[in-house]
């Protein structure tokens, strides 16, 4: 039978039940349903990354600052053209049907309890850096992402960067020979708020803000933004923006953990002003290689202002210094050039928000970037790094066991006691 006559009697045997049939078109994909936790700085720069990549809605947002949420609640509906529902807890926010994904970027303090119950909702989550404020909230994370083998993608949104990338490439292909020490740094003189103690704003829930943490007196130098150097709530720049290095040398160098830490420094400019170090050196013991991190709040930062914030390569062959946008590469002896590569990655907050989207589209978690698991190797490094210089003790670290060996004061750290009304996981 020809194509054509076929066509014809399939046509007039269907005509007679043809009203009877409904015919399903396609349609627009459905939009993710996105509820924000944190609206302020940071969250907002996410979520504005998820619009950008598109096929999302904000939906909810909650926060503790009733004017972080009007205004956050303001500027995305100008931005998406429908406004987000408004909670001032996040378990409100939880409960809400047709949600489908969650944004955590609130203080670190509160990272894991809204993870954790993100897990039992079955959300699909996307959660800022570092994954946790203690080493033991951040196993019990890995293992309610576990439990609810949902999406998760945690923010080292520097993974996405061009100039890193190549970073790998060139090391990989023995441009610097081989490596056997790496040197990070970011120097900076951060503009510090005021320390006195004072009434928080009318608009701030303060006790709630606190939650789980110790709920220090109220002062602008420790509340919005400033809180990343403050011990009880940030644990200090390593952990706040130097993690980001140490993250990406891991990636570079295939690391996982270091075996041994050892830190030193302490608050020499800025004492009363903040409470973790505004200097620090830690040596890092990784299997390829020594890292060393070190800082200064302070001064003049590097001789070269250049070298203030980045990542040196030392190989047998040259050095390799890298940034987000860019690498610099010095070989080795007297004569050795410079050769400058400019790497500029302008969306690598959009690109790591697109991974976790595709991700979530196809219920794919081998694609995603970062997971739980690796973000833990990056963020329980830097929190041993801290426990170090806590205690002034070399810390040695069995990833195996997930214990400090034969060092009972830093052990003791690993977990940071919740205040009464919370329950640590």
């Amino acid at each position: 039978m020809k194509r054509r006559k076929f066509i014809q009697i399939t046509a007039a045997g269907s005509a007679a039940v043809a009203t009877n049939l409904i015919i399903a078109i396609p349609g627009p994909e459905a939009k993710q349903k996105i509820g924000l936790i944190g609206a302020g700085w940071y969250g907002m720069v996410i979520a504005k990354a998820a619009l950008k990549v598109g096929g999302v809605e904000v939906v909810a947002v909650c926060d503790v600052d009733s004017d972080h949420l009007t205004s956050s609640a303001d500027e995305l509906e100008k931005l998406q053209g429908t406004k987000p529902k408004t909670f001032k807890y996040y378990k409100d926010l939880l409960d809400m049907k047709g949600l489908d994904t969650v944004f955590i970027a609130t203080p670190p303090h509160w990272h894991a309890l809204i993870f954790i119950a993100a897990c039992e909702k079955g959300l699909d989550i996307y959660c800022e850096k570092p994954l946790s404020y203690d080493i033991q909230e951040g196993l019990a994370m890995i293992n309610a992402a576990e439990k609810a083998a949902n999406i998760v993608q945690i923010g080292f949104q520097r993974r996405q960067s061009a100039a890193f990338s190549r970073t790998k490439e060139l090391i990989d292909s023995g441009r610097i020979g081989n490596i056997h020490q790496v040197n990070a740094q970011i120097h900076y003189n951060p503009e510090l708020k005021d320390y006195t103690i004072q009434p928080p704003p009318a608009s701030l829930d303060w006790e709630e803000w606190c939650g789980p943490a110790p709920r220090l007196d109220y002062r602008p130098g420790i509340g919005h933004i400033a809180w990343r150097l403050e011990k009880e709530y940030g644990n200090g720049h390593l952990v706040d923006w130097g993690i980001h290095h140490i993250d990406i040398i891991r990636q570079i160098m295939g690391e996982g953990m270091p075996e041994n830490i050892y830190s030193s420094g302490g608050i020499f400019e800025l004492k009363g002003k903040i409470t973790t170090p505004d200097t620090l050196t830690s040596d890092m013991s990784f299997k390829r290689a020594h890292v060393i991190w070190q800082h200064r709040l302070w001064g003049k930062g590097d001789a070269s202002g250049e070298f203030n914030n980045g990542i040196f390569f030392h190989g047998d062959k040259g050095i390799l210094f890298a940034t987000d946008s860019g690498i610099s590469i010095f070989d080795a002896g007297k004569d050795g050039k410079r050769e400058d590569l400019s790497l500029p990655s302008e969306s690598i907050q959009e690109d790591h928000m697109k991974n976790f989207l595709d991700a979530v589209k196809t219920r794919n978690k081998k694609t995603i970037s970062c997971t739980p698991e690796d973000a833990f190797k990056s963020t329980a490094t830097v929190q041993l790094a801290m426990i170090s210089y806590y205690t002034g003790t070399l810390v040695k670290w069995d990833f195996q066991k997930k214990e400090i060996i034969a060092n009972p004061d830093a052990s003791k750290l690993l977990l940071r006691e919740y205040r009464p009304k919370y329950k640590h996981p």
